[in-house]
């Protein structure tokens, strides 16, 4: 499977899923894992008729400069986009109509889906430096990200990765996440219960689904989706 590529090499991305301009704030303190492999099934989650889309929000998407996405976007129940002169879309600009109305709907039942897999790993400590095996990893608060989370999938291309952050999702100025063995970007999964900032220069792979809000700052590139609900 491949998932469509979102890559800002210069601009800057927020899509929000409720109307909130708060600067983001991760909680001090540790972060997430003990050891090398996970004790937690994981299935992938379905994205229904959002699938199609690299960024899909609730109540408007704002970019600044020059940013390439590779798949569709669209905002309801606020259509509002800027930026768009800046943005190179291969995919279709769907604003706030009916596709992107059916999407919302997906997403708010794939959210729901990443929130409940279980069982869990708990997260201890910042994901910079680990090494992750397929299975669910939870925080109940926030999930830190500095430096390189290496997700080995160990030769299964079925592997799925489920994070699941009870309040905020930050990665540093040029974290990564690395796939190795079969490890797809397609099968990885970030739940967000607010809000996510995915760093200057971060390279960053997976689907994020937040509750509040994204943010990809300048420079940062993903192989996944960013996807910011509004609560039903």
């Amino acid at each position: 499977m491949k998932l469509p590529t979102s890559a800002p090499p210069l601009g800057r991305l927020r899509l929000s899923g409720l109307a909130v301009a708060a600067a983001l704030v991760v909680s001090a303190g540790g972060l997430l894992v003990t050891g090398r492999h996970a004790q937690a099934a994981a299935v992938a989650v379905p994205l229904g008729t959002a699938e199609s889309f690299v960024v899909l929000a609730g109540a408007g998407i704002t970019n600044t400069g020059p940013t390439v996405l590779t798949g569709d976007i669209g905002s309801f129940p606020n259509p509002a986009i800027t930026g768009t002169g800046t943005m190179t879309i291969t995919g279709t600009n769907h604003a706030g109509d009916n596709v992107t109305q059916e999407a919302k709907k997906d997403l708010v039942t794939a959210y729901n889906v990443a929130a409940g897999e279980k069982p869990p790993t708990p997260i201890t400590d910042d994901l910079g430096g680990k090494t992750l095996t397929q299975g669910v990893y939870n925080s109940a608060s926030s999930i830190g990200l500095t430096g390189a989370l290496t997700l080995d999938a160990e030769g299964d291309a079925g592997a799925v990765f489920v994070f699941q952050a009870g309040s905020t999702l930050k990665t540093a100025t040029s974290s990564s996440v690395v796939l190795t063995n079969g490890a797809q970007a397609c099968n990885v999964f970030w739940q967000v219960g607010s809000s996510a900032t995915i760093g200057t220069a971060t390279q960053f792979r997976g689907t994020v689904l937040a509750l509040t809000s994204i943010t990809m700052d300048t420079g940062a590139t993903a192989v996944g989706r960013m996807l910011a609900r509004t609560d039903p």
